[in-house]
């Protein structure tokens, strides 16, 4: 009898094998993934991007504390499964309207917190989300694409109020609580509706007024040539008609008349 232990059946490594190749058990570099929590912790892994080879069955995914800078579409196409993404403390200034896909509608909690966020893209495209969201920390640019936004998103009152004007179409309004200003039934969209329309008034104004200008300068100009072409047919000489005078010289045998021109 041999006093080494029997080799380990070949299929469970087998297994490993495969799962690790088809994403079930790998774990992007940075990230630590505890096998059967489904949560993967990718907190200060210095990432720039959303890491390639989460888990798809991942639940919970943490990428706080790190440098990416955007969301683009499709970033997080295989995480059918997720519920929680952490995103804050990073440097996200943009979220395309395809970064969350068909994920929209299962995502229970989103943290975009203490990014660089003045928009956060089309309300057409977020109000997939049905997701609770943080989204304090932002230099947000209050308007009326941002108001679209808030109203189409279900979102709580405290998240509300944690959207706070770093900048806005009127200085007063930078610093204060956006859903302040609307609860004082200042509406972004109509005041922006209204300079629209002043903007244009005063161009249809700019393009008449250039209008009429030039109609005076053509009828002006016009006059003008006339007057001078008048003034040189007056200033030409006038020809008088020379005058032809005939007179009869007899001859011997006939009479013929011989015509002079008279100046």
């Amino acid at each position: 009898a041999s006093i080494f232990p029997p080799p380990p059946p070949l299929v469970p490594w087998l297994l490993v094998v495969v799962l690790c190749r088809c994403g079930g058990l790998a774990c992007p570099e940075g990230c630590r993934c505890p096998l059967e929590s489904r949560v993967v912790r990718c907190t200060h892994g210095q990432l720039r991007e959303i890491p390639q080879g989460i888990p798809r069955d991942t639940r919970v995914l943490y990428l706080d504390s790190n440098e990416i800078t955007g969301l683009p579409d499709g970033a997080l196409r295989e995480l059918r499964q997720l519920r929680e993404l952490y995103l804050s403390d990073n440097l996200i200034e943009s979220v395309s309207p395809g970064a969350f896909g068909e994920l929209g509608g299962r995502l229970q909690l989103l943290d975009l917190s203490n990014n660089r966020l003045r928009q956060l893209g089309p309300a057409a495209a977020a109000s997939t989300l049905r997701a609770k969201m943080r989204l304090y920390g932002n230099p947000w640019h209050c308007g009326c694409s941002l108001q679209q936004l808030l109203e189409a998103l279900p979102l709580e009152a405290e998240t509300l109020e944690d959207v706070v004007c770093a900048s806005a179409a009127r200085e007063e309004f930078a610093g204060q609580p956006f859903a302040l200003l609307l609860s004082t039934g200042i509406d972004f969209c109509s005041s922006q509706q209204r300079t629209t329309d002043v903007a244009m008034l005063v161009t249809v104004f700019c393009w008449f007024t250039v209008l009429i200008a030039y109609v005076v300068y053509y009828v002006q100009r016009n006059q003008a040539e006339t007057r001078r072409h008048l003034e040189y047919l007056k200033s030409l000489p006038i020809k008088q008609p020379k005058r032809k005078v005939g007179l009869v010289v007899p001859g011997p045998g006939e009479t013929w008349v011989q015509f002079l021109t008279l100046p």
